[in-house]
């Protein structure tokens, strides 16, 4: 895997390092003694990890396979070379060497504890790692990867100078586009540690691809919460605010996947990631702006985020997205958040007004179809609305084209708005001369449950206007449906709408006959069982109607 590597074998380097180890340590000791120019107590510092060397080696040595491991025996190359600076530059101390400086001689001595240190580090990694079992396999199949290959691509990750890493993170990104799902099946949990390290790393470069490693990562949905846990969000969002373009835009997916839990959406929120996911809503290309939109939207699911949100200035973004964004699934997510904003807070709701959310939400549902979101949004803003400003806004032609067009959903959220805003006989009004009633009974049919009460409860509520009656029971389908609403089933939970409409339609003598022919009667006798309001007094009606009709038939 490393360039230039040289060809002596590990045996030899093994031999060279035990060779120097003696004299390396026994110079140490004596400049730590000796108290050479003042740096006695990092002389002592460096004997001290070099009497942890002999361990590690005789760890490595005694493998069976680390003689053909290309790791074991760079690493060891690099122990070696390691010890032959430590007696060269015990040698200059003790020959008093004029030409270093003091601040020279603490910089070569500090450069040396931490090669020391990394030495240590990276065969105790090299042997956790267990790549020392796996020998070196020739090329895979085309397709395919090595199990050896891809564990010690991710032993890499974690041994070695910057340089080493990079290029272990370039094989494993090529690795990943052919066999993604090998690596992530060979991950553990130090190899994760290496990559969110390495998303902070000095090299712009590294950390772009470190940021394509966790965004595979992260989309594949099996390494999440791995990924939470080894603390990935802090350099995601640095990345978010002041990374490169790839970076960001990798960043952004990654916290986008990561946000669907709700825990790791506090977590964002808690790590300061709103500010820069807006300000890639507001200044990012299409792409970025969709994923940020999204990871919001996400946020917004959360509860006690929601304010912090509308304080970060979310709430003008949502709706600028709306009006301007170039992508559809930007504006979707940001209806969605708007949603999610205006479903609980009455303060959150009038901030969505102020800001002009109900007109841009209203011409969002302008589209051929028209999304729940939207809707849903818009049912939920109307409280904090006059009810006289409602046909200037344009709100019922959209419900309209929504009950016609629209998803089951998008349906279900319009006959909810419509509940909600026909309290009054003028509006009652508007709502049969747009046409909304024909809709409202053709959902009674729809095999969602939450549709069907909904339509129920939309015409108990408008039934009391006459007109709207009238048309009621000269549909042929009004009747049939509301008697199949009555089904005293638990799940059913349209009954009692059912019986409310029910009953302002029995003055007629045909719907009386439709609901007794359709089976109304056996499943009014159950409800009345159940205390069903108002299912009393329409199963009374309708016996007398039998009666009637058996005395005019005598």
């Amino acid at each position: 895997m490393v360039e230039d590597l040289d060809e002596r074998s590990a045996e030899h380097w093994l031999a060279r390092a035990r060779l120097l180890l003696p004299s390396a340590l026994a110079k140490s000791r004596s400049a730590a003694s000796g108290g050479t120019r003042g740096f006695a107590g990092r002389w002592k510092s460096i004997a001290s990890k070099l009497e942890r060397i002999p361990p590690c080696l005789s760890d490595l040595s005694s493998h069976p396979f680390f003689a053909k491991n290309a790791l074991c025996l760079e690493q060891l190359q690099s122990v070696a070379t390691t010890l032959a600076e430590t007696i060269e530059l015990a040698e200059r101390v003790s020959g008093g060497d004029p030409s270093v400086g003091k601040l020279q001689m603490q910089s070569d001595l500090d450069v040396l504890s931490g090669k020391l240190e990394l030495n240590l580090d990276d065969c105790r990694l090299l042997i956790k790692s267990g790549v020392l079992g796996e020998v070196a396999l020739p090329p895979s199949p085309e397709g395919t990867s090595s199990e050896s290959n891809i564990r010690e691509l991710l032993a890499r990750l974690q041994i070695g100078h910057a340089e080493a890493k990079h290029r272990a993170i370039d094989g494993l990104l090529e690795v990943m586009r052919e066999d993604e799902k090998s690596v992530v099946a060979a991950l553990g949990r130090s190899s994760i540690t290496a990559l969110v390290q390495l998303l902070s790393s000095t090299s712009s470069k590294i950390r772009e691809k470190a940021a394509t490693v966790v965004c595979f990562l992260a989309e594949s949905g099996n390494c999440e919460g791995l990924l939470v846990s080894e603390a990935v969000l802090p350099p995601l969002v640095r990345l978010v605010e002041s990374g490169s373009l790839v970076g960001r835009e990798k960043a952004v997916i990654s916290l986008q996947r990561l946000s669907m839990s709700v825990d790791t959406a506090r977590a964002i929120a808690g790590d300061g990631g709103i500010q820069p996911l807006i300000e890639v809503c507001q200044i990012g290309d299409s792409f970025t702006q969709l994923a940020a939109a999204g990871t919001l939207k996400n946020l917004s699911a959360v509860v006690e985020v929601r304010q912090s949100l509308a304080d970060e200035g979310a709430i003008r973004v949502m709706i600028n997205i709306l009006d301007c964004g170039a992508v559809l699934g930007a504006k979707e997510y940001a209806a969605e958040c708007l949603q999610n904003l205006s479903s609980g807070c009455n303060s959150l709701r009038k901030s969505i007004v102020s800001e002009g959310g109900i007109r841009s939400l209203l011409a969002y549902l302008d589209g051929p179809l028209p999304q729940e979101s939207a809707v849903s949004a818009l049912r939920n803003l109307l409280v904090s609305v006059s009810m006289d400003s409602l046909p200037s806004l344009g709100l019922l032609p959209r419900l309209v084209h929504v009950l016609k067009d629209g998803s089951l959903g998008a349906q279900q959220a319009a006959a909810s708005a419509i509940c909600r805003i026909s309290g009054t006989s003028e509006m009652k009004r508007l709502i049969w001369e747009y046409g909304c009633v024909a809709f409202l009974i053709k959902l009674l049919e729809a095999k969602s449950n939450g549709a069907r009460e909904v339509a129920a409860q939309a015409i108990a509520t408008l039934i009391s206007y006459g007109p709207i009656c009238r048309d009621v029971k000269k549909d042929e389908q009004s009747v049939p449906s509301m008697v199949q609403l009555l089904d005293p089933s638990p799940a059913n939970t349209a009954k009692k709408y059912a019986v409310s409409c029910l009953l302002s339609l029995s003055s007629s003598k045909k719907s009386k006959k439709m609901m007794i022919s359709h089976g109304a009667i056996g499943y009014l006798k159950k409800l009345k069982e159940l205390d069903v309001p108002g299912s009393k007094k329409l199963l009374e009606r309708l016996e007398k109607g039998m009666l009637r009709n058996l005395f005019s038939k005598k």
